[in-house]
């Protein structure tokens, strides 16, 4: 694999072709690091096994830890066991700057160390003494009072035993983001078996076929979403135990869903006390030395990902994920960050030179190109997905085309620009030839999840499509039995945004828990700034379980626009092709295969006979439409009606359709 394979993504792309020397230098520096791997440790899956080796772990009854602490003059591990007292279980240094130490299980009160609380204490090169949670401890306990992190050996004598195996990769991949911490309605934590019994069985209701959990990975500070990330071999505890989260990740895979996990290998949280930060008492352990380790934004620590140890950390941490938890894929966030160094800060991609000149970080494309390769070895039908707004060529191509690996990019422009188009333009005058633009955009052969909105737009300072659209009606008006012309227009227009999405934007689509049914509410985590409330860090399940009110409306048209979806994947795969544009009448018609998508998005036109042209002879029927009265419509729209073409010439095709049109509905024909 010398040179880019037959030049596709060259192919593909013309314009890339004066960037050929760097896409095939990035491709060589691939292959030259796993020749590295592969001679010094047979292959990419040892290399990223670090963890089976370092970490803690239990052998002919003695307790094992080994760590890699460069640069230190002495380190010992401390607990409730030994009465924190440093002079008693120091560690041994071997080679290669790993340190050492076995403990005699039978020592540990109760004979076991299950559930003890430890800490390293390590001298630094200075002398100083410091207190560290180790690197690869696999679970945190966070005391209640004084909100110390400490270290806890898990070791349970009943493991979760696995009973169900994953589903293959879905298509299309109808992705559920949820938080566990937030997902139930109470004014508190949500547990992962809460999760497991009450939101599980809702999720797969709803005809999602994938979760995407947020904020597994331990994090000392709540509000963060999970995004300032501690301890990345531990799933938080604040949820409950690594038990407890297999036991979810295994019912998931009961009802078919797929479970990915949302990594965050972008950054770290600069803590020293319950982080990596200065671990061993200098900033670049891990991280870069100086300014060009420090992320300004987020006000966190940036990965040295061209070093060897960082390397093999980092994908130890992605095979720990899919082996002892079953995993099924990840979403890489905060991509655009790896890419460049200036992180995508405040710029325009506008010129095939932002890709390939002296910001991008070639470090961090050659570590995804290695997390993708290992991911794949360990797990046939593992699924990745980059977090990327920048667009950067080849992302999700193949290595040996010149691309990065992964399978799938967040189609993140979508979501900001239905924001400015409800808050920019009237309804009568909606831009559709920038959205048609907009959703159909995108690099040949990638493939992307769209979405109207996800979490992003659901945080505090900022409103969801459903509040942008209805505000404070919703707090008077959702009630069936209360008119409301404001509600109605919030309704259809919800059911349109997120029909022209998942129909038009991509090869997956992704909701934010909750959203499906309107969920009035912003997100704010409990904190100083509102008495440390969880009002808004929960989910009113009850809203659209109530039959009264109109949330059950939009609950009812997601789960069957995702089933429709779902029945009709083949065609829905394919590349749309735009059958009608008409700027006066606000319509928008595409097809692709045997279907057509009618879209009108005026606010008050219906047309009778609105006759447009399609590429086949047939007759059609309603497949789906958004005006059923179960979903807060207005039953305009004759689901039985058969419509046949005629050979009348309609915008430049050969075959003819004429149909009645409400004002704010999308209709779906199928030709039989």
């Amino acid at each position: 694999m010398n040179k880019i394979n037959s030049m596709r993504l060259i192919d593909q792309d013309p314009y890339l072709q004066p960037y050929l020397g760097i896409l095939q230098s990035r491709l060589k520096r691939f292959e030259s690091r796993l020749g590295e791997i592969n001679t010094h440790f047979s292959d990419l899956i040892s290399f990223a096994s670090w963890h089976k080796d370092l970490g803690f772990h239990l052998k002919s009854g003695q307790l094992v830890y080994r760590d890699w602490i460069p640069q230190v003059k002495q380190v010992a591990l401390v607990g409730d066991f030994n009465l924190w007292d440093k002079n008693s279980h120091p560690l041994k240094k071997e080679n290669n700057d790993l340190w050492s130490i076995k403990i005699p299980v039978d020592t540990f009160p109760s004979q076991t160390p299950h559930q003890q609380k430890i800490k390293l204490r390590i001298q630094t090169e200075k002398g100083e003494w410091i207190d560290r949670i180790p690197a690869m401890v696999n679970y945190c306990f966070q005391d209640p009072t004084s909100k110390e992190f400490y270290g806890l050996l898990w070791f349970p004598e009943k493991k979760h035993v696995w009973k169900s195996n994953a589903p293959k990769a879905p298509q299309p991949l109808l992705v559920y983001e949820a938080h566990i911490g937030m997902a139930q309605e109470k004014q508190g934590l949500g547990t992962y078996l809460e999760f497991r019994d009450e939101i599980i069985p809702r999720i797969a209701k709803g005809n999602y076929n994938a979760i995407q959990l947020m904020g597994i990975q331990e994090h000392p500070y709540y509000g963060s979403f999970g995004y300032q990330v501690s301890s990345y071999f531990a799933p938080s505890s604040r949820f409950g135990t690594p038990e407890d989260l297999k036991s979810l990740i295994d019912t998931a895979h009961s009802y078919g869903l797929i479970v990915i996990l949302d990594l965050v290998h972008s950054h770290s949280v600069k803590n020293t006390l319950d982080g990596l930060g200065e671990y061993n008492g200098t900033d670049y352990q891990y991280f870069h030395s100086g300014p060009k380790g420090i992320h300004s934004l987020w006000d966190s620590r940036l990965f040295n990902y061209g070093k060897h140890e960082v390397q093999r950390f980092l994908l130890s941490n992605i095979v720990y994920w899919l082996e002892e938890f079953h995993f099924d894929g990840f979403r890489f966030d905060g991509v655009t960050s790896m890419l460049f160094e200036h992180h995508g800060h405040y710029k325009q991609f506008n010129h095939y030179d932002m890709y390939f000149g002296k910001d991008v970080e070639e470090d961090s494309i050659l570590y995804l190109q290695l997390a993708n390769t290992v991911m794949h070895q360990v797990k046939k039908e593992v699924i990745s997905i980059a977090e990327d707004i920048s667009g950067m060529p080849g992302l999700c191509r193949p290595i040996d085309e010149g691309g990065i690996g992964f399978d799938y990019r967040m189609h993140m422009g979508v979501a900001d620009f239905w924001i400015k188009i409800i808050k920019e333009y009237k309804d009568e005058n909606w831009p559709l030839n920038e959205l048609y633009h907009e959703l159909t955009t995108g690099r040949f052969g990638e493939k992307k999840i769209c979405y109207a909105e996800s979490h992003d737009q659901a945080m505090v300072g900022d409103k969801t499509l459903a509040f942008q659209l209805m505000d404070k009606e919703m707090y008077s008006n959702m009630s069936k039995n209360n008119p409301s012309l404001i509600i109605d227009r919030g309704i259809s227009l919800l059911k349109l945004i997120r029909y022209l999405t998942i129909s038009l934007g991509g090869d997956g689509y992704l909701n934010f828990m909750g959203n499906e049914f309107a969920h009035p509410e912003w997100i704010d985590f409990p904190r100083e700034g509102n008495n440390n409330s969880y009002h808004y860090a929960r989910r009113q399940w009850s809203l659209c379980d109530n039959q009264n009110l109109k949330y059950s409306y939009l609950l009812n048209f997601d789960r069957d626009m995702l089933k429709v979806t779902v029945q009709n994947k083949e065609a829905n795969a394919m590349r749309p092709t735009l059958l009608n544009l008409d700027t006066v009448n606000s319509v928008l018609i595409f097809c692709k295969g045997d279907l057509v998508w009618f879209f009108n998005f005026h606010p008050t036109k219906s047309i009778e006979g609105y006759q447009f042209g399609v590429q086949t002879k047939g007759k059609y029927k309603v497949e789906f439409e958004t005006d059923d009265l179960q979903y807060g419509g207005f039953n305009r729209i004759e689901k039985e009606c058969l419509y046949e073409t005629t050979e009348e010439n309609s915008h430049g095709r050969a075959f003819s359709l004429k149909i009645y049109t409400p004002s704010r509905t999308a209709i779906l024909l199928k030709r039989q």
